[in-house]
């Protein structure tokens, strides 16, 4: 079945990774081409991609009501790759695993901002559950920019097998907790092969999934309020075990 793609990021970056078939761009009646519009129009022209003016009307149903900004995608569904994908993309770069698993994560929103800061750091990929848990819908697409275009998701049937294929690979597991007696994050090296797991929104940890792990840190707070967002909480420990890194492929934006 064809998705489609919505918000001016998410259609262009769909287009510019080439990793999906790419049927038709349809585009608001009335826009203009200029600025995003327009870099989306060039591109659809270069890849022989056909342009379809369309009423909002049927852009508000195809992108059921979601902020489409003028601009819809149809193309092939999300091409998700397998967990040895990952890791042989961390081998092609001559870098240590590093790897972002999801622990039934469902709002679309935190899912996306995550796999946005994860493509940011250098992720090799991510690993997300098929049943219970948010797939790469075109919101979670929307939501992080476009930017899991250019990331590779596994989705497995079961992610506490999923994590011990990893330890088998070498990987190390570290939860991100809350608690008492969990070290904090800032007195722990993360320059290892590493495999960052985030628990799901309200509920974090499963027991399997935090039994798995060979190690749960906590995020150091100060304030009144005992815990983050699951995508803020996830945003600061990506950075920190890229820093711990080196900035490995830094380059200035």
């Amino acid at each position: 079945m064809p998705e489609f793609l919505f918000g001016h990021w998410a259609v262009i970056e769909a287009m510019r990774s080439g990793r999906r078939d790419m049927h038709a761009l349809m585009i608001h009646e009335r826009a203009e081409k200029r600025g995003s519009v327009g870099d989306a129009m060039a591109l659809a022209d270069e890849l022989h991609v056909p342009v379809q003016r369309v009423q909002r009307r049927i852009l508000d149903d195809l992108a059921n009501n979601g902020n489409h900004q003028g601009l819809v995608l149809r193309v092939s569904p999300f091409p998700y790759c397998d967990v040895e994908d990952i890791l042989q993309t961390a081998a092609r770069r001559g870098e240590k695993p590093f790897i972002l698993l999801l622990d039934l994560l469902k709002d679309p929103q935190n899912v996306g901002a995550l796999i946005r800061v994860s493509d940011a750091v250098g992720v090799h990929g991510i690993v997300m559950q098929e049943r219970r848990s948010v797939a790469v819908t075109p919101a979670v697409v929307n939501a992080s920019s476009g930017a899991v275009e250019h990331i590779n998701v596994a989705q497995v049937t079961n992610l506490v097998s999923a994590m011990k294929e990893l330890k088998g690979q070498d990987v190390w597991l570290v939860g991100l907790d809350v608690g008492p007696n969990i070290p904090p994050l800032d007195k722990t090296d993360l320059n290892m092969s590493l495999g960052l797991v985030m628990g799901s929104e309200g509920e974090g940890l499963r027991r399997l999934v935090r039994d798995n792990c060979d190690l749960l840190l906590t995020l150091p707070m100060r304030g009144e309020v005992g815990s983050l967002n699951v995508a803020t909480a996830g945003a600061i420990a990506l950075y920190s075990a890229w820093g711990a890194r080196g900035w490995t492929g830094w380059v200035h934006a």
